[in-house]
């Protein structure tokens, strides 16, 4: 699944392109490091030294005890991949925009409340991590950063997303899982790059016609929502291999589901459907494993 590469690009280093340091003592000591890792070394601050290393482009401070933004971050002007996830971060200041060769920014497991505009900066921001964190909204600048293909966002407290995120046209994974949609604005399915979508754990009721606009989806997660229905626009998303519909009121499926040739995974556990409708489901489905 695609959403493991994009979970895994902020947490490991290339040790075959460049060695990689532990300690900021010993980077600089190597004089032109490159990569930094420094995950679970208890620090409640950034050590003072690392503004030395100014060719540093990878930089893991996972799982630490870091609650504030230590100025000297700012300094590392060649820093690709900056990894803070499962800190105790709360806010995200608005120098984040120094650091404008970020293609990676990991801020998942924090509790930061609001992105500021100034990431709209980050131009060449490619995968962007915000899981398990406090937010109520996303700013519309977020829709500047062109060049984003992951952005992970589940386990908030979104319901809704701006309509500038239709400017992503490079977005392959979408991550709203675990939040407050109850519905789906028409114009977050204008992404024909998507390949993964998750809306796992939401409140949605209906979900868009507009689906057949995803010419790339190969896996829709929408286990856990409240939906009756499916639009028939389904069938017509041909690239689609995994739909997951688990724990929803849904008593049938659309018509035609012979069309999703590339189907291989249909799990929709805990739904309202007749063993006609299974039947049905099943026959018009002969090479796909399906779960009731």
């Amino acid at each position: 699944m695609i959403g493991l590469i994009g979970g895994i690009q902020a947490q490991i280093p290339n040790p075959i392109k460049n060695p990689i340091y532990y300690s900021v003592e010993e980077a600089v000591q190597a004089k032109h490091a490159k990569q930094l890792n420094l995950r679970d070394q208890h620090l409640f601050f950034v050590p003072t030294e690392i503004q030395r290393l100014k060719e540093l482009e990878f930089l893991n401070l996972m799982r630490n005890n870091i609650s504030k933004w230590d100025k000297e971050l700012f300094t590392l002007k060649s820093l690709n991949h900056l990894n803070l996830k499962l800190n105790s971060l709360t806010y995200i200041p608005r120098e984040i925009e120094k650091l404008g060769k970020l293609q990676t920014l990991d801020l998942g497991s924090n509790n930061i409340a609001v992105i500021p505009t100034e990431i709209e900066k980050l131009k060449q921001l490619k995968n962007l991590h915000f899981s398990l964190n406090l937010l109520t909204s996303v700013p519309k600048q977020l829709g500047n950063c062109e060049n984003l293909e992951v952005l992970e966002l589940d386990n908030n407290q979104l319901s809704h997303l701006p309509q500038e995120i239709s400017n992503l046209k490079k977005l392959r994974l979408l991550h709203l899982g675990f939040n407050q949609f109850n519905e789906l604005d028409a114009n977050y399915l204008n992404l024909k790059n998507i390949q993964e979508l998750n809306l796992e754990h939401n409140q949605l009721k209906e979900f868009p016609s507009e689906i057949s606009e995803l010419k790339s989806l190969e896996s829709l997660i929408l286990n856990d929502n409240e939906l009756k229905t499916l639009p028939n626009e389904l069938t017509e998303v041909s690239t689609l291999k995994m739909l997951i519909l688990s724990n929803n009121n849904l008593t049938k499926l659309p018509e035609g589901l012979e069309k999703l040739k590339n189907l291989k995974t249909l799990i929709a556990l805990n739904n309202n459907f007749p063993e006609a409708e299974k039947d049905r489901i099943k026959k018009q489905l002969p090479n796909c494993k399906i779960y009731f």
